[in-house]
């Protein structure tokens, strides 16, 4: 079995798209999410709070360069040069080798794109459809189009699974290294904000309407927590069987040592105790680790009612009570396919930083959460060998990602 180390990252955030601008925005502990005005227009829609990006596409990347790529596929192609730059394989003779290859996910491709065929179908006319419509709505369009742009040939795993789309894109990308299958992986995930993502769990009930404090929402594990809010973004991970990368001397930013995935095999929305346990199990069987090595949980922390009862419990009952956790979430909004990946990319550099941010708003731990060493406050320095980072999807599926600081 390979080791597999991270060597390169990018990101494209609301807290900013590299490590200087993101961490003293962590340390403010003041999330970025906004009344978006724009969704004033949807009659029935009852929250109108988003984490938006500040990002447009780079003036040097020409209409012929974008024209198969909707914004989930442009941010993701922009993380994605971030990362490769940074893991030192621009221009690589590996990229186009085979022996690198693309693990990526989004929860589907581009909104405006859909709404093309949905105006087909509304109005029985294809005036709105071009050649590009479907390469740019389809669920792996962020992978291909990163494929297409850098010339990768290797293998390509399409993770479009929800909210866990760019962390099981980071554990499959793990195997596919330490199992020999490539020697490179590009890694993560992308989603765009779209009122029509909002709408998802607007119809569930779960989305926060705190509409005239933005900045008070979302409010993972706090007692009066009332939804959660959509975010957008990127995030991309180069991984590297070690040995490749220190023979070409690269920087290495962490190691991934577990990875677990499953699913409920129950409820499309409802998460289950079971088996959130089970994966954490699982990560911990494959790291070969004891629970207690575990210091220091990445939460997926949605601010949902029953999502945040139920992991605080399954964590509390896999690592114990005293394991320190946080919720990026609170800070960026729910990302979906881009939040696992994202969240793995700030525990890696908090590890490597020796600080650790608090979830924000979490003024009063709800007493139906299990008991557990919540971050608050100004956040925490602290010494961090081992993390772990947890998300959980609509249709039950679960992941877990274990990384050490090498």
């Amino acid at each position: 079995m390979n080791r597999v180390v991270v060597t390169g990252t990018g990101c494209v955030s609301s807290l900013g798209t590299n490590w200087v601008e993101v961490y003293p925005r962590l340390q403010k502990a003041a999330n970025k999410i906004q009344y978006i005005e724009d969704w004033d227009r949807y009659e029935g829609l009852f929250t109108r709070l988003g984490g938006p990006v500040a990002w447009e596409r780079p003036a040097e990347w020409s209409r012929r360069v974008v024209r198969s790529m909707g914004r989930i596929a442009m941010m993701a192609v922009s993380a994605s040069a971030d990362a490769i730059e940074e893991a030192g394989l621009t221009g690589d003779q590996i990229l186009g080798s085979g022996d690198m290859g693309i693990s990526y996910g989004s929860s589907a491709g581009s909104t405006a794109a859909l709404g093309e065929f949905g105006n087909m179908l509304l109005n029985e006319r294809t005036d709105g459809l071009n050649a590009t419509s479907y390469i740019r709505m389809m669920s792996h369009t962020a992978p291909v189009n990163i494929g297409v742009y850098f010339g990768i040939k290797g293998r390509i795993y399409t993770t479009s699974s929800a909210c866990t789309s760019s962390s099981q894109g980071i554990g499959y990308g793990y195997e596919a290294i330490r199992n020999g299958l490539q020697t490179v992986m590009l890694c993560g995930g992308a989603e765009e904000l779209c009122a029509t993502e909002a709408a998802v769990f607007d119809t569930l009930y779960a989305t926060s309407t705190r509409n005239k404090e933005p900045s008070l929402t979302p409010r993972p594990f706090d007692r009066d927590r009332d939804g959660l809010v959509i975010g957008e973004g990127a995030c991309s991970l180069v991984l590297e069987n070690l040995d490749h990368a220190l023979a070409r001397g690269a920087t290495i930013y962490g190691e991934i040592i577990g990875f677990g995935t499953n699913s409920d095999g129950l409820h499309v929305t409802q998460p289950d105790h079971e088996s959130i346990c089970r994966v954490l199990n699982l990560a911990l069987e494959d790291a070969g680790i004891a629970a207690e090595e575990v210091q220091y949980v990445s939460a997926h922390g949605t601010a949902t009612d029953k999502g945040d009862i139920i992991e605080s419990r399954a964590t509390h009952d896999v690592l114990g009570k005293n394991v320190p956790i946080s919720a990026l979430k609170s800070y960026t909004g729910h990302t979906l396919g881009a939040c696992g990946s994202l969240e793995a990319w700030v525990t890696l550099n908090m590890m490597r930083e020796g600080w650790f941010h608090p979830t924000v708003n979490l003024d009063n731990v709800d007493e139906r959460c299990a008991e557990l060493d919540y971050i608050t406050g100004p956040g925490r320095r602290m010494s961090c060998d081992i993390a772990m980072s947890n998300n959980f999807a609509f249709g039950g599926i679960n992941t877990s990602l274990i990384f050490r600081k090498y």
